[in-house]
């Protein structure tokens, strides 16, 4: 066979092998190109449906992380690796002084029969990688003030030593007002990491998993309530 020949026939293949799947990509784009957002019937975006916010992202970036808002591939390994080992139940020793990931001893009230199969609190960071869910202010933090701190700070002991000179040195969660990861804010938790949000004229709703806490957000412009709420008073757009 000449050496045009197998130039030819070379090239025939290519068109035969490669044609039907740049035929696919071309299709695919096409359709990409006409499709659109779905909408509600009143015109708004449809944003309806039952998503999931688990993940290890903590809320506010660790002081050793300081100054770093994302992670590279190898680091975010790395700690994924390191937290799913830290807050793992399996390991975790009620016998032990060193009570890990925060978990309660039996002295304070900790259920100590939880093993891991009953959690689900996420294996990953968010794909961006990030190192907080918090994203203003730049440095990943929530700005208490020096009043809140230490009012935090006096509670915290009070729900430590088990001892509380009213009803209001209890926590929320304590006193059934507020469920945990439902929010405000948000947040990823043990378990009950869902969410389901739908729409109707005017409003969007969430319904959180946990506790089924459900938040209404009207979106047609009306003014903030005069009274406070726990869960504050959403408005959206």
């Amino acid at each position: 066979m000449s050496r045009r020949y197998l130039v030819v026939l070379l090239t025939l293949m290519s068109v035969v092998l490669l044609g039907p799947a740049n035929a696919a990509v071309q299709a695919q784009t096409a359709d990409a190109e006409k499709w659109t957002p779905p909408s509600t019937p009143w015109g708004d975006p449809d944003i309806q449906g039952t998503f999931t916010f688990r993940t290890i992202t903590p809320l506010e970036r660790p002081s050793a992380l300081a100054g770093k808002e994302t992670l590279d591939s190898e680091e975010a390994e790395n700690f994924e690796a390191s937290e799913n080992i830290r807050v793992n139940r399996d390991f975790f020793d009620p016998l032990s002084p060193d009570y890990q990931a925060g978990y309660q001893p039996r002295s304070e009230g900790g259920v100590l029969s939880y093993n891991e199969f009953w959690y689900e609190r996420g294996k990953e960071l968010t794909k961006d990688k990030r190192t907080s869910l918090i994203v203003d202010p730049p440095d990943g933090r929530i700005p208490y003030t020096e009043e809140a701190i230490n009012k935090r700070s006096a509670r915290g002991l009070k729900l430590r030593d088990g001892f509380a000179d009213s009803y209001t040195d209890r926590s929320l969660a304590d006193r059934c007002i507020m469920g945990f990861n439902s929010g405000p804010p948000m947040t990823a938790g043990s378990y009950n990491n869902n969410v389901q949000i739908w729409q109707i004229s005017g409003y969007v709703v969430l319904l959180n998993e946990m506790v089924h806490n459900t938040r209404i957000i009207s979106t047609d412009g009306r003014p903030h309530l005069n009274i406070r709420q726990w869960a504050g008073d959403s408005r959206g757009h």
